[in-house]
């Protein structure tokens, strides 16, 4: 009998312990800065994207390794691989305008939030050319130390 409550006991304990480790885990996960991702921070980053300069959108992206698909190439590891891609893709162009679409879908579920849209594009080519089109645009947030950052992004256009 003192086996078996023995044994009880320590199963008990484990547990406890377990579920106290659990919630130490959720309670150290920083609560985000700010409101969650809305259509307003989507037309933010598109505003960025138009300079034709990485730079003024990196902050919104995460650093590490992500998953980006891009119209071209194709597909980036990271932010570093994105933003040093890029490059040479806009260094053709001189202007470039992109808004949101009334269509934009935005889904929250805890640190996590992803939304669909398309957008508007006419960028003007440094030869003069203009282009205007709609692409497609999935992005997904992840509340990272407490920031929405893009952790996986897909832009991409139909086929004509």
């Amino acid at each position: 009998m003192l086996k078996r409550f023995l044994t009880v006991s320590l199963c008990l304990l484990a547990l406890t312990l377990s579920g106290s480790a659990q919630m130490k885990k959720a309670a150290m996960k920083k609560a985000p800065a700010g409101p969650a991702p809305d259509k307003a921070l989507m037309q933010k980053i598109w505003d960025g994207w138009s300079t034709l300069d990485p730079a003024n959108v990196a902050k919104y992206y995460a650093t590490g390794p992500h998953t980006f698909f891009d119209i071209a190439p194709l597909k980036y590891g990271s932010w570093d691989e994105y933003e040093k891609g890029i490059k040479g893709v806009l260094a053709g162009y001189k202007s470039a305008k992109c808004s949101v679409n009334d269509d934009a879908d935005i889904h929250s579920h805890g640190d996590l939030v992803w939304a669909t849209a398309t957008i508007k594009e006419e960028m003007t080519a440094k030869t003069g050319k203009v282009e205007m089109g709609n692409f497609r645009w999935t992005v997904i947030w992840e509340n990272v130390d407490g920031k929405w950052l893009i952790t996986h992004e897909h832009v991409s256009e139909p086929i004509q």
